[in-house]
């Protein structure tokens, strides 16, 4: 159960879709703003840098790590362990871009997601970041909306991300197959059955970041 990372292709289409509706809030924006001379430059100004810089942290942060591009084409922004992107992660990610863009078209970027095996550029990388195939068409977790529980010891990335994938999956498994999964995780869950099975959705659900 593994996420299924983004290439390069659908990547870059996602932005193109961006960066053309971006041009057109630009162009539409700027026949108004010509009009109010010095004080219509500098709202000019204000709009490009909320477009090229807080246009996709907003969205990835607010829109479950979708921008309008990546809605398109059925990706999203997610930690490396699979749950919601969060501020830090996504400003972080998005200034790297200044990297990612040497020496010209993304150079560096295209280079690192041609050699990484999930396709990250190098602010996906710094920021410990993926961008992944949804699994469902409306681009939320589809793990089951239960009371959160924390987990009693403090897991790593990977095996949080584990946890939350058997949760996304939980309603493809029978019942019985829920819970040979989740006795393996006896020494987690302290328990076996339907009880360790509530409890496995349940720290899934802490790890999304729900109550």
């Amino acid at each position: 159960m593994r996420l299924r990372a983004a290439g390069v292709l659908p990547r870059a289409a996602a932005w193109a879709i961006d960066f053309v509706l971006r041009m057109a809030v630009i162009w539409v924006f700027s026949i108004l703003l010509v009009l109010l001379g010095d004080l219509g430059l500098a709202l000019y100004l204000i709009l490009l840098f909320a477009l090229f810089w807080l246009y996709p942290v907003l969205f990835e942060v607010l829109n479950d790590g979708q921008t309008p591009g990546k809605r398109a084409l059925g990706l999203r922004v997610v930690n490396a362990n699979g749950t919601p992107v969060g501020w830090v992660p996504s400003i972080v990610r998005n200034l790297m871009r200044t990297v990612d863009m040497l020496p010209l078209f993304y150079g560096f970027g295209l280079v690192a997601g041609l050699i990484d095996r999930n396709s990250r550029r190098f602010g996906d990388m710094v920021a410990d970041t993926l961008v992944v195939h949804l699994d469902n068409p409306h681009g939320h977790s589809s793990a089951p909306d239960v009371p959160a529980v924390q987990s009693p010891l403090s897991l790593p990335a990977a095996d949080q991300g584990a946890i939350v994938a058997f949760a996304e999956r939980a309603r493809q498994l029978t019942p019985e197959r829920q819970q040979e999964l989740a006795n393996l995780l006896q020494p987690l869950t302290q328990a076996r059955g339907a009880v360790a099975v509530q409890r496995l959705l349940g720290m899934a659900s802490s790890f999304l970041g729900r109550q």
